[in-house]
C-alpha cells in the first residue's frame, strides 16, 4: 500500500463526475465564517445539491471561507436568504423532508433516523441552536449521541458527522 502523490490526487480531482444527492442543508445563524467554509467543504466532499446560508451566517465572497473550504465554496450551489423559517418553508413546499440536527424531546441517532427523500438538514449557530421558527415547521429531528462530559460539538463537526451518517442511508 502506498498514499496516493498530490498528482494522483489532482488527476482523480480532474475526472470525477460529481454526485450530487437529494440533499441540501440550511444553516441557520452560523457566528464562524470558519464554521461555514468547513461545512462547504464537508458538503462538497458528501454530494450535497445545495447550502441555504440564512440569517447572519456569512456567505462567499468572504476570505474567512476561502480559508477554510478551499474554494469548495465554488462547487456547491448556495444561496442567501435572509429567513430561514421561510427557507424551510419553501422546501417543504417542493417535497422536502425537514430535519434538525438538534437535541429535541424526539431527536433520534443518525444511525436511526429513517430517510425520506429528498432531505433537508437544518443547523442551527453555535450558542443556541435552531431558532423555535425552525423547530415547528420540521418534520424530524436527529442528534449525535454524546458520552463525555460535554452534550455538544462544534457545529462544522457535528455537521460532518450529521451529514456522514445521513449519505450512507442514500
Amino acid at each position: 500500500m502506498r498514499k496516493l502523490t498530490h498528482e494522483e490526487l489532482l488527476a482523480r480531482q480532474e475526472k470525477c463526475d460529481k454526485i450530487q444527492l437529494p440533499f441540501s442543508v440550511i444553516l441557520n445563524d452560523i457566528r464562524s465564517a470558519h464554521n461555514v467554509g468547513s461545512i462547504f467543504r464537508t458538503a462538497d466532499g458528501l454530494g450535497i445539491e445545495k447550502i441555504y446560508l440564512c440569517g447572519i451566517t456569512a456567505y462567499p465572497p468572504n476570505p474567512q471561507i476561502t480559508k477554510t473550504a478551499l474554494d469548495a465554496q465554488h462547487h456547491v450551489p448556495w444561496e442567501y436568504c435572509r429567513d430561514a423559517a421561510a427557507a424551510a418553508v419553501e422546501l417543504k413546499n417542493r417535497g422536502y423532508h425537514l430535519t434538525l440536527l438538534e437535541q429535541t424531546d424526539q431527536s433520534v441517532f443518525p444511525q436511526d433516523f429513517k430517510l425520506k427523500k429528498p432531505l433537508c438538514l437544518i443547523v442551527g449557530n453555535e450558542i443556541d441552536g435552531v431558532s423555535q421558527s425552525l423547530v415547528d415547521v420540521c418534520d424530524s429531528a436527529i442528534e449525535i449521541e454524546m458520552t463525555g462530559v460535554k452534550n455538544s460539538l462544534n457545529v462544522s463537526v457535528a455537521f460532518g458527522i450529521a451529514a456522514c451518517r445521513l449519505r450512507e442511508k442514500f
